[in-house]
């Protein structure tokens, strides 16, 4: 009799703990976040990534009800910050920008975790505009022109991107493969080194993301051709590449993932500040500074979209002969 009771006691004190830790779970959960938020972006700061970004973080900090602390973890072709966020507790306190390089590098070889699978998908917030750009005392007046100088000149030029793998010279590698044309990939590790190699002749064009417009603005640089699917509204008079006939273009999506196993309502408290922070009128001027599109999509559709463009990717990757041997 008494060991019946000491059973039923036994198993009446694991419940009651095992209740206990639901609800300090769910308390965790419910006082979300009770310390700053970090925030890793793949570029180096001063580049467009980064002076877009900034803002958005500052202005989530009013709903979010602590700060979004950006940290810059730029290289590997914007994937060294994903490599760093893989390994992080599923808590909600590391959270990080992810572009489509992740996916390319993924099919490449080049990383050992799968950006599809290792992530919590959490809100896309805006798309790039890629562009052509050579210095403003550069012989080459547009994209055409260049192109016909290097297959006159092969590997006598040499251009500049983000890193390997990252839209711009992916881009760049299919127009590339599609007219035939030889010159050397110089990668960097962010916009502003890239602009800065560009103006000293380090490199004789570059093909990035807009952390270019202000030299372009300033007549230092000129912008030959952009990569979008229209004509940027910034800089109407620039051709895209494929309207001038190459059949390339670059959809460029820009969203925050966080380690997977992230719980959901962390996720969607994520979600819901940062929707509301692309309110904010410093991240749309920021945003209208370097001609980035305002693109939203919930959780849903950003993991669907991202399968697809992960697809996509795939696809050029295994037929421009860039993916693992």
């Amino acid at each position: 009799m008494i060991r019946r009771e000491n059973k039923r006691l036994f198993f009446w004190v694991i419940a009651c703990l095992s209740l206990i830790s639901i609800g300090g779970n769910q308390g965790m959960a419910a006082e979300y976040p009770a310390k700053p938020v970090t925030l890793y972006i793949p570029y180096s700061a001063g580049g467009s990534t980064d002076l877009v970004t900034r803002p958005l973080a500052a202005a989530a900090k009013k709903y979010l009800g602590e700060p979004v602390m950006c940290e810059n973890k730029p290289g590997g072709g914007a994937t060294v910050a994903l490599s760093l966020l893989v390994k992080r507790p599923p808590d909600g306190y590391t959270i990080g920008l992810i572009t489509s390089a992740a996916a390319t590098s993924w099919h490449m070889g080049k990383l050992d975790f799968n950006p599809m699978e290792n992530f919590a998908y959490i809100i896309h917030f805006a798309r790039y505009m890629y562009g052509i750009v050579v210095r403003a005392d550069a012989r080459w007046k547009t994209l055409p022109e260049l192109i016909q100088y290097l297959k006159e000149n092969p590997q006598k030029l040499s251009y500049a991107t983000s890193g390997v793998g990252i839209p711009g010279h992916l881009a760049m590698e299919e127009l590339i493969a599609l007219t035939g044309i030889q010159c050397s990939h110089v990668p960097y590790k962010g916009t502003a080194e890239i602009n800065s190699a560009l103006l000293g002749g380090h490199v004789d064009f570059m093909s990035d993301a807009s952390g270019w417009t202000p030299l372009v603005d300033a007549g230092k640089f000129r912008l030959l051709a952009t990569w979008g699917y229209q004509r940027s509204l910034r800089y109407p008079n620039a051709p895209t590449v494929k309207e001038l006939g190459y059949n390339v273009a670059i959809p460029g999506p820009l969203g925050i993932v966080a380690p997977k196993g992230t719980p959901k309502s962390i996720v969607k408290k994520l979600h819901d500040s940062f929707q509301k922070a692309m309110d904010d009128p410093d991240f749309q001027e920021a945003l209208k500074k370097f001609d980035m599109d305002k693109v939203y999509m919930n959780t849903e559709d950003y993991e669907k979209f991202s399968r697809e463009d992960y697809g996509r990717l795939e696809n050029t990757i295994k037929k421009l002969g860039l993916g693992q041997k």
